[in-house]
């Protein structure tokens, strides 16, 4: 075989500019240099003198010995070794691709032999720069500007363009040619200035590639659009990423607008159908088949009955993988069989689309086949891979229910029809509850059934919730009904100890020993009044006085006296929110709610904290944030925060915190009445309050208070349980403090007063406080005696002072009967409730006093005489 020449193997470019002088031209000249030297030695030879021409010798012997030395060890060649530099340069001449360099006005450099074939050009006059070739070509023109520009602006840039006829027409066989040219600009050591580098190459065959391959998969789309199943592919988050027209058909989707990865799965399969699809479980790395029958929802809402060919694959962590599923459509098929397959489709869709959970158990217990709500209700601890190998159904059970399941098998097994339901949590998750019905399978065992029972399972999470979240209510119901009949009972022996008390200290001075003791018996009663007026306020029957408040502005008065309650350990910062509405709400009770969850928030940060106190709008849409709250009501809210990072409130305590006389206090520190009062002020408010609370990071207090809006009443569920209105309305009769008692006043009167009080210590202490004051005080023990009494005086009274509640006939009602003999009658009520409970139950015109109690003598002989005043 003959051997290639070098120029074979390496073309010299058909352009080529070198700065530097070749060896030929440097050996011409180094001759030159001799030979002048030569003639200067024989022509100056006399005047420099024999010591010089020896010198001279001298200088040149050791150069050339050291230049013999040098070339021994190499470090001189004689010959030029081939370097990184040729290799580039060889490299290049050899290239494929046109490669063109010019210099900034457009002069070629350098253009290798690719180049000159794709143009024609047979030498370097002939060569010509890309501009020059496709500049003016309209179908590559503005690939090449843009590039061009790129190159102005010192930038790389590269594109693509078709030629009709190629770069060079090739005679009448002439086809369309595709190039793909770049262009970037470099720098040189041999030019001042950087350069242009233009590589340009035919990529026709790459492209009749590219078409050839997407005409093949045209064809196999088309293919597979017109399969007679459906056909569809999923990316790892469920969405779908392809198809077929056959699936897209059935569904009624659009294919022209669908858009890969804009419908998900989830959305195409109706009912509890996810479930099914969910519950196969892959192994990491690998991938499993399923056959599942399942319901499509079509566009029009209805239900497709299909079955899944359903491949799902996992990554190696683990990961949910793409899944690749052909769709066939259960309601198509052949005559013969319709009728067996309707039934079939009929059945899978009442199976799997019943609310019910649904399991077919054997005689052991082991599950033998599911519905999608089943696997969907257990999802957490029951997949596909559990109900092939069978597991046993009590593993869904809570332990210690487990026998109560396995004696309801029993009796499934021996026929029994009347099996109880079994009430359980569901393992590990003590917030959830199931009821499981077990009923027996009567032809166990014929027709190669295999089931000994049917279980129906079903969650009972929210009304259990909604049955403790009754039960809690009636429970606060009751409290509330108790304390307030013990604030009556106790607010009548409070008054009998105060008016003793005060009848025993007009015969006693200061000086007397007897003084301290009766003013400590007075004081203590006083005290326990407080309390009294605590549990009033938790059974919501205490007077309020109600305005119209700016929040932000009630809290900011609030701000010294915070910081001074929270101490020095803890930091107070308050957040206001802005544009806050309007509440209706007491002022004083409002600050009497803030300062007690203050005190209680400083408590459980003996070593100092953080507290915050926050408030803002919360609209009715965003009150799904509180779902967790099952009572408060949708509606518009201003919504106070009060959050520490205390020790928290274990889940046991937090359940009773707003009982009354609960407290985790130690004796003496605390009645236990604190939050009880403020439950009742923000439910008598209209509002709600709750708590949300982890041991060990804290607590935070949510006070919901409804939006004022004028001339809106109250909402139906702002009623209270005992069907008070929570606010009370400003009028003349409301007398929230007890009557002032000043200093000088003269309290004696010689009028006739009709006393009716049914407790005999609180009637006779009132009794003797009027008389004493020169009143004719006439006394009954109810009201039916009291209305005796005044037809026998024949209405010669001028005050009737009654109690509210007594036996056989109330307050309000004599008041009532009272009005029918004489509309004008001055009366005065007291009563150990608030002004309200009664006071909705009378006419509007009605005018009466109101005495609150426990009351001292001195103030029940204030009121009447006001009232007589008036």
């Amino acid at each position: 075989m003959a051997r290639q020449t070098e120029g074979e193997f390496y073309p010299a470019p058909i352009v080529e500019y070198n700065s530097r002088p070749g060896a030929i031209t440097r050996l011409i000249i180094f001759a030159v240099v001799l030979v002048f030297a030569g003639l200067a030695f024989a022509i100056f030879k006399d005047r420099l003198g024999n010591p010089f021409l020896l010198g001279l010798l001298g200088i040149l012997a050791m150069i050339g010995v050291g230049y013999l030395f040098a070339t021994a060890i190499g470090f001189v060649q004689i010959a030029p070794r081939a370097t990184g530099g040729d290799l580039a340069k060889r490299f290049v001449d050899t290239m494929l691709h046109g490669l063109v360099i010019t210099d900034p006005k457009g002069r070629v450099i350098y253009a290798n032999r690719a180049w000159a074939k794709m143009t024609g050009a047979k030498s370097a006059i002939e060569t010509k720069t890309v501009e020059s070739v496709l500049g003016a070509n309209e179908e590559a023109s503005s690939t090449i500007l843009k590039l061009s520009s790129a190159l102005r602006d010192g930038q790389t840039a590269g594109g693509e363009f078709r030629l009709s006829e190629g770069l060079v027409a090739k005679g009448e066989d002439v086809k369309p040619c595709w190039y793909r040219v770049r262009a970037r600009m470099f720098s040189s050591p041999d030019f001042r200035r950087p350069l242009n580098a233009w590589q340009i190459a035919d990529i026709s065959d790459e492209r009749s590639e590219q078409e050839r391959f997407f005409q093949d998969l045209q064809k196999a789309i088309d293919h597979l659009d017109q399969a007679p199943a459906g056909f569809f592919a999923t990316n790892p988050n469920g969405e779908i990423s392809y198809l077929n027209a056959t699936l897209a058909e059935w569904l009624g989707v659009d294919l022209a607008k669908f858009q890969p990865e804009s419908l998900t799965l989830s959305e195409i399969v109706a009912g509890d159908g996810m479930a099914l699809i969910n519950s196969v479980k892959v192994e990491p790395g690998t991938t499993r088949n399923m056959v599942i029958d399942l319901d499509l929802a079509t566009t029009s809402g209805e239900a497709l009955p299909v079955r899944f060919m359903h491949r799902v694959g996992a990554s190696r962590e683990g990961e949910p993988g793409a899944t690749r599923t052909i769709v066939l459509n259960r309601a198509q098929g052949d005559e013969s069989s319709s009728d067996g397959r309707s039934a079939e489709v009929r059945f899978t869709r009442f199976f799997n689309s019943t609310p019910m959970a649904i399991a077919g158990v054997d005689g052991d217990g082991r599950i033998l086949r599911t519905n999608a709500p089943f696997l969907s209700l257990f999802a957490s601890v029951v997949d596909r891979d559990s109900v092939d190998n069978k597991i046993r159904l009590d593993t869904v059970i809570h332990e210690r229910d487990r026998p109560g399941f396995a004696a309801a098998l029993e009796k499934a097994k021996d026929r029994q029809a009347d099996i109880a339901p079994i009430d359980t949590e569901l393992p590990g998750d003590g917030e959830r509850h199931m009821r499981f019905y077990v009923n027996a399978i009567a032809d166990e065992g014929r027709d190669g059934a295999e089931e000994a029972a049917i279980v129906y399972a079903v969650e009972t999470t929210e009304q259990k919730a909604l049955e403790n979240q009754m039960a809690q209510s009636q429970k606060m119901q009751a409290v509330g009904q108790l304390a307030g009949g013990i604030a009556h009972d106790f607010n009548n022996v409070l008054t009998a100890i105060i008016m003793a008390s005060d009848l025993l200290l007009t015969n006693h001075r200061p000086s007397d020993p007897s003084f301290p003791d009766i003013m400590n018996i007075k004081q203590n009663a006083n005290r326990a009044a407080s309390l009294v007026r605590q549990l009033l306020a938790f059974s919501r029957r205490q007077t309020l006085r109600p305005e119209v408040l700016n929040l932000t502005d009630a809290l900011a008065d609030l701000r010294m006296l915070l910081t001074r309650l929270a101490g020095n350990n803890v930091k107070v910062e308050i957040e206001h929110g802005r544009d806050l509405w309007p509440i209706r709400a007491d002022l004083g009770q409002l600050e009497q709610v803030i300062v007690n969850l203050i005190v209680n928030a400083r408590d459980a940060m003996p070593e100092g904290g953080q507290l915050a106190i926050r408030t803002s709008n919360l609209e009715e849409q965003d009150c799904a944030r509180f779902a967790h709250h099952r009572e408060l009501a949708a509606g518009d809210y201003v919504l106070i925060e009060v959050e520490d990072n205390g020790t928290g409130i274990p889940p046991d305590v937090a359940k009773k915190i707003f009982e009354p006389f609960f407290t985790t206090k130690d004796v003496g520190k605390g009645t236990g009445l604190g939050l009880s009062m403020v439950y009742g002020i923000i439910k008598q408010t209209g509002g709600f309050i709750f708590v949300d609370t982890e041991p060990g990071k804290g607590s935070i207090f949510r006070i919901f208070l409804p939006r004022f809006v004028e001339g809106v009443e109250p909402r139906q569920d702002e009623i209270t349980e005992n069907g008070d209105v929570p606010l009370v309305h400003e009028t003349a009769n409301n007398n929230e403090k007890k009557p002032e008692e000043p200093a000088n006043q003269d309290l004696s009167g010689s009028a006739s007063v009709l006393l009716v009080e049914d407790e005999d210590a609180v009637r006779m202490g009132g009794m003797r406080a009027l008389t004493s004051r020169g009143y004719t005080v006439h006394e009954a023990s109810s009201g039916v005696e009291a209305l005796e009494i005044y037809n026998e005086l024949d209405g010669a009274i001028d005050v009737v002072v009654s109690d509210v509640v007594m036996p056989e006939m109330d307050g309000p009602t004599l008041l009532g009967e009272l009005r029918k003999l004489r509309p004008d009658i001055k009366f005065i009520f007291v009563s150990g409730y608030a002004e309200d409970a009664f006071a909705k139950n009378l006419p509007a015109d009605a005018k009466f006093g109101f005495l609150p109690k426990p009351f001292s003598l001195k103030q029940l002989a204030t009121v009447v005489k006001q009232v007589l005043e008036e």
